[in-house]
């Protein structure tokens, strides 16, 4: 998984994406970048390693403007370099783009746009797509937003994507599609991000992007659709996100953090829901098939890294005191096998990051 951040609007685009970046670098810290456009010109500045030697790289460069977007990376497509660091552009240099998620069709795009004259300059599923935009957008007449929706829909996989466009520096495109994305709404400026750490600071008015949404926006204007063209209406919410939550509270390392909070966040998880006085679990989500759950065969839990590890420890519990049988599967091939599943089963998919 990787953290993206975004922003358009009055302030100075580069102190908010590099504290953002900060705050999703638990997301990934193999290499992290930085775009920005400063009046009609794009600055790009990455770096393999943590944010902070991005930082410390880009100390003497020019880090003006009031639209930008950052990158922290946990590669998945192409080994950590400072070529294969986020943002990625297009042939032409104009557009840039970073991504969080996979693109699993990227091969068979990439050979296609070869041989129509494109050339990389990483290993990575993200380049292609930033290409695949400008190929449509350059071959058709059509704005860039069109071309945008176009490529989404010929893509595999998932992904949350922000793209600026240097000849409209007015304008961010952001999307997403089983990675997670958030839009923080404030006065004459927009934030994007992975999660709502970043932005919790500035706005409390957040939208959280669905599935096959894009959105549009410039500094006092929103709009989102859906990949098949229907304009959606934003539901806005209020965060209730403190800012003091997310920083360490006086511990050394988020880490440690987290191992102490652990019984606050566990209570915290359970409140309203079990009942230990009243010996009651009442979780409303899986009320309606409480009857079929009494009559079930076997439980199949579907996880991927640290998430297949807490798989395990559920399938102990549960054989140990459900005497219901368990299997854990990794989630990453899982679905690409063809598996036996009955009405009798229960498929139990646990995320950390979105990629399950």
């Amino acid at each position: 998984m990787c953290g993206i951040v975004g922003y358009i609007g009055f302030r100075e685009a580069w102190p908010i994406v590099l504290k953002g970046l900060k705050r999703l670098e638990y997301r990934g810290y193999d290499s992290a970048g930085i775009a920005l456009i400063d009046q009609e010109n794009l600055n790009i500045y990455k770096k393999a390693g943590k944010v902070k030697e991005l930082e410390d790289f880009s100390v003497d460069k020019n880090l003006a403007g009031t639209i930008g977007m950052g990158h922290t990376r946990w590669a998945t497509h192409g080994a950590p370099s400072d070529r294969n660091s986020h943002p990625h552009t297009s042939q032409k240099g104009n557009l840039s783009i970073i991504h969080n998620g996979i693109i699993e069709n990227y091969a068979t795009l990439k050979e296609e746009l070869i041989s129509r004259g494109h050339s990389f300059n990483s290993d990575t599923d993200t380049e292609v797509l930033i290409h695949l935009i400008e190929d449509i957008y350059q071959n058709n007449n059509i704005d860039l937003t069109e071309a945008v929706r176009l490529a989404l829909n010929e893509v595999t996989g998932a992904y949350a994507i922000v793209i600026m466009d240097e000849e409209n520096p007015n304008q961010l495109i952001a999307a997403r599609k089983g990675s997670p994305m958030v839009i923080g709404v404030g006065q004459g400026e927009y934030f994007i991000a992975s999660d709502a750490t970043p932005i919790v600071e500035y706005t409390k008015n957040v939208i959280y992007l669905n599935d096959n949404e894009i959105a549009f926006l410039k500094r006092d204007e929103l709009e989102i659709k859906r990949l098949d063209n229907v304009v959606q209406t934003p539901y806005v919410q209020e965060l209730e996100l403190k800012l003091e939550m997310l920083e360490k509270g006086g511990y050394d390392h988020f880490m440690l953090k987290e191992i102490y909070e652990q019984p606050r966040s566990i209570r915290d998880c359970m409140r309203g829901r079990i009942y230990p006085e009243e010996g009651k679990v009442q979780l409303g989500g899986i009320k309606e098939f409480a009857d079929k759950l009494k009559n079930i065969d076997r439980i199949i839990i579907v996880a991927c890294g640290t998430s297949w590890h807490a798989g395990l420890v559920g399938e102990y519990l549960i054989e140990e005191y459900a005497r219901i049988p368990v299997e854990v599967e990794y989630a990453s091939e899982f679905r690409y096998r063809n598996p036996i599943i009955t009405e009798k089963d229960v498929v139990i998919a646990i995320s950390q990051s979105g990629e399950t």
